[in-house]
């Protein structure tokens, strides 16, 4: 797991040195959430799109049967946010949970237009984030919609090397939109054709 925090991705991104955006990040918060814990519930107004410095979170929705369905994982160096909550301030309908104990920044709209006005190439690198995060949402309902569990469960392992390692198996299928079952068999199916070759 590489240590990173905000300051170094937005010097790495933006090609600006340290000292420059050290006085804007120095008054960011930074929290430290244990396992289990929520960055988010349900019908809370989402206030801070979240930076993971350290750990894990996830995001997900529960339907009326108490059914759990994954939307996003956010390992080290990822944002995660209720987009709509947010902006239209409206409540939320997901839960951000800390998967492990984690060190998150929490960002928010005054961060975001100081970053804006005192970097003149934040803001087009907050849109490519942002038309970033679409793409892969349209990516992944495609997927959803049109592909078989094998290519899903491909694209998983491409998108979070890691995260096999990290979270139990039904939190895996969860976010496939598989049952646990249809993922051991793919996980067998891959491993036999893997076996093969």
């Amino acid at each position: 797991m590489n240590e990173t925090n905000l300051k170094t991705f937005l010097t790495s991104n933006l090609n600006i040195d340290e000292a420059e955006i050290s006085s804007i990040t120095e008054n960011c918060t930074v929290r430290k959430f244990k396992k289990n814990e929520y960055l988010l519930r349900k019908n809370e107004y989402c206030k801070h799109t979240f930076f993971v410095e350290k750990g894990l979170l996830r995001q997900y929705s529960i339907d009326d049967k108490g059914k759990e369905y994954i939307l996003s994982f956010a390992p080290e160096n990822w944002l995660v946010t209720d987009r709509e909550s947010s902006y239209f301030n409206k409540p939320s309908a997901y839960f951000i949970e800390a998967l492990e104990d984690s060190q998150v920044v929490l960002i928010d709209e005054t961060f975001v237009q100081l970053l804006s006005k005192t970097i003149p190439n934040f803001t087009d690198f907050n849109n490519i984030l942002l038309h970033n995060h679409i793409r892969h949402l349209q990516n992944r309902i495609n997927l959803l919609l049109s592909a078989v569990a094998l290519d899903r469960y491909l694209e998983f392992i491409r998108m979070y090397p890691d995260i096999l390692l990290r979270v139990p198996q039904t939190m895996v299928a969860s976010y496939l939109g598989i049952t646990p079952e249809s993922l051991s068999r793919v996980r067998r199916e891959l491993a036999n054709k893997n076996f093969k070759q």
